[in-house]
């Protein structure tokens, strides 16, 4: 078994809680409110800094030159492709990239972020790697699921540009990529005494990406 598959598993219960939270659902039938779609996004976009962040610290902590490669593909992926969808959807709403950059972040973001970067700093590149699955793969299952929803994709839902982006072939070459390159430092770095570390770095991880959704969910809804 692949050991994103074996992570997985360990943490069914925090992954059906991230990858099937009512945000996710929302989106799929166009259901969710506005509010919450935008203050998520706006979050996503700090969060997204702080992940490029992460992609840097991928390039130090890289073994060998096409480790390093690999991990400067990712940080131009999220700089110059993911970032600019967000800016594209948030100009909608008359918010310009500098109104995005001075929004505070929430305490949500500042943990999620934190921990992926204290993860990678402390430990290994496996480490790293292993903090950062759960958002790289799991938006691409979420977004895979939800496009084949009835209308998923229909003009007429207002979420069917951030479906489209993470079900299509480029993110999802992205999270098969990412998967295999935990197979890969797995056979270098992996030992059976490592598993259990691991296993609580990918649950704690997918713990917060939960609660990143949940955060934009009570933001958007004015339930606090």
């Amino acid at each position: 078994m692949q050991l994103f598959d074996k992570l997985k598993r360990a943490a069914d219960e925090e992954w059906r809680e991230y990858t099937e939270h009512p945000f996710t659902e929302g989106m799929a039938d166009g259901s969710l409110p506005e509010a919450a779609f935008r203050d998520y996004l706006v979050q996503d976009y700090l969060f997204l800094i702080e992940f490029a962040r992460a992609y840097a610290l991928a390039i130090y902590k890289s073994p060998d030159l096409a480790g390093m490669r690999d991990a400067a593909a990712g940080l131009s992926a999220i700089i110059d492709v993911e970032m600019d969808l967000h800016v594209k959807l948030c100009a909608g709403w008359g918010l310009s990239p500098r109104d995005l950059e001075q929004t505070p972040a929430a305490p949500e973001t500042l943990a999620y972020t934190r921990y992926v970067l204290e993860t990678g700093l402390r430990g290994d590149l496996l480490d790293l790697k292993v903090a950062l699955a759960p958002c790289i793969i799991g938006y691409a299952e979420i977004a895979n699921r939800l496009a084949t929803y009835p209308g998923a994709l229909d003009s007429r839902n207002p979420y069917r540009a951030w479906i489209n982006e993470y079900a299509g072939d480029a993110y999802q070459d992205i999270a098969d990529k990412a998967r295999r390159q935990l197979n890969d430092l797995a056979t270098r770095y992996l030992t059976t005494a490592r598993e259990p570390e691991l296993q609580r770095i990918f649950s704690e991880a997918t713990r917060l990406e939960a609660d990143f959704w949940e955060m934009g969910w009570k933001l958007g809804s004015g339930a606090v």
